[in-house]
């Protein structure tokens, strides 16, 4: 069973490190809120960075949105940087549960899994990059099984509403559920809206390097998933869909990697049966199209030379039609913005015996909240966080690095995101 307990020499069941980034002074602001909810009701933590004034910032801005002015002189500051293994080492030995916000995950990210697998911490990250979240997993998971330790990447908006939707999707279906379509809209207030330009700079990279994914892939000699059922039929590049009554596209981002992940280790450790995924997001009307067209024709040509890549890195605005900016959204965008994923799933019932036939039966699921990248991110992490502290009995027996899905399908992480204000149901 994991280790969850602090000690005197491991005085915190949370650091949050890389606090003082964008996303992470709202990870911040959703621990100081959820203090309560840790073992015994009292959640141990400290921030954690390169800049130990950027971090008092954080605190005392976060004392004022939130009146909590203790926060100024009872959370702990640790400095640790990337580049400095020693600083890492001793910031994962006070640890029970890393939440790691620093990214891009591919330049940043392996020197915290390998600090956190060789001191003893647990990991949790916000990671939308399938190269570096399945590159752990190649890399660490056999050290993190040994030292009973869980790097669980993609907890943020990439990839727990899609992951813990497919399985919600799964338990509320009554038979054997073979396939599901999902589709991500996002909705924006009078104010509009706009994504951290940290966001992009993972999307540019990720894309110019997508050759060595299919590399490292080759290197975990998968053998393809059982289809149960009818095959699912990729869409088009851009169709109109009557699901969502908008046009979409399929998803660019890290789920249907994540959930394929977790659907190979639920056959694999509790012979289930695996359930086909399709994701695609809509993008609206015509008008957006003709945006994204151009959009998406400098991204190709840009990304494949490194002057390119230079020119998408420096002005994000500029060449994404302001969906990402380097200032972020403000907080009145965010209070006027949410997302809402839609699941369609179909299968046999359970007086059908699969794989006898065309699937029979159909059901439709719904996980929405608010505005994704900076308030719901934070609230799946830290419930993840929180999910590791109280249910340590529901995670997979041994440690390893796994997707949220693999590590969280028999906790009550669900309930617990339902309570926060992201809502799973059936339509």
């Amino acid at each position: 069973m994991a280790r969850v307990e602090t000690s005197s020499s491991r005085p915190y069941h949370l650091v949050i490190f890389g606090a003082s980034g964008f996303t992470g002074q709202f990870v911040v602001e959703e621990v100081a809120r959820t203090v309560s909810e840790g073992p015994n009701g009292n959640l141990k933590w400290a921030v954690a960075g390169r800049s130990k004034q950027k971090l008092e910032k954080v605190l005392e801005q976060a004392a004022g949105v939130l009146s909590k002015p203790e926060l100024r002189t009872e959370v702990d500051v640790i400095v640790a940087d990337v580049g400095e293994a020693d600083s890492l080492a001793a910031m994962c030995k006070q640890a029970v549960i890393v939440l790691n916000c620093v990214g891009p995950y591919r330049f940043f990210g392996e020197p915290v899994v390998k600090a956190c697998v060789e001191n003893g911490a647990h990991h949790i990250d916000i990671c939308g990059e399938p190269q570096f979240l399945e590159g752990m997993q190649l890399n660490y998971n056999s050290q993190a099984a040994e030292k009973c330790v869980y790097i669980i990447g993609s907890c943020g908006f990439d990839s727990i509403p899609a992951d813990m939707g497919v399985l919600y999707t799964r338990d509320q279906f009554k038979g054997t559920l073979t396939a599901v379509e999902s589709f991500l809209t996002v909705s924006s207030g009078p104010d509009g809206g706009c994504i951290h330009d940290g966001t992009w700079q993972s999307a540019v990279y990720g894309f110019a390097d997508g050759h060595k994914l299919q590399s490292l892939r080759r290197k975990f000699n998968h053998k393809p998933l059982p289809t149960v059922g009818s095959k699912l039929k990729r869409r088009g590049t851009l169709f109109f869909s009557n699901e969502i009554q908008q046009y979409a596209l399929p998803f660019m981002g890290s789920d249907p990697s994540v959930v394929k992940r977790t659907q190979r280790f639920l056959m694999e450790e509790h012979q289930a049966s695996p359930v086909q995924y399709g994701a695609y997001a809509g993008i609206g009307g015509v008008g957006n199209i003709i945006k994204l067209m151009f959009a998406g024709m400098m991204f190709w040509f840009l990304v494949k030379f490194s002057f390119g890549r230079n020119l998408l890195i420096k002005y994000p605005e500029f060449f994404s039609f302001g969906m990402f900016s380097k200032a972020g959204p403000t907080r009145k965008q965010m209070e006027g913005s949410s997302f809402q994923f839609s699941f369609h799933g179909e299968g046999y019932s359970e007086d059908q015996e699969p794989p006898q036939g065309k699937p029979n039966a159909k059901i439709r699921t719904l996980v929405q909240g608010p505005e994704s990248g900076y308030v719901a991110t934070p609230i799946v992490m830290v419930q993840a966080a929180l999910t590791i502290l109280n249910e340590p009995a529901a995670l997979p027996k041994k440690g390893g690095v796994y997707t949220p899905g693999a590590a969280f399908a028999r906790s009550t992480l669900i309930d617990r995101l339902n309570k926060h204000g992201i809502q799973f149901s059936v339509i």
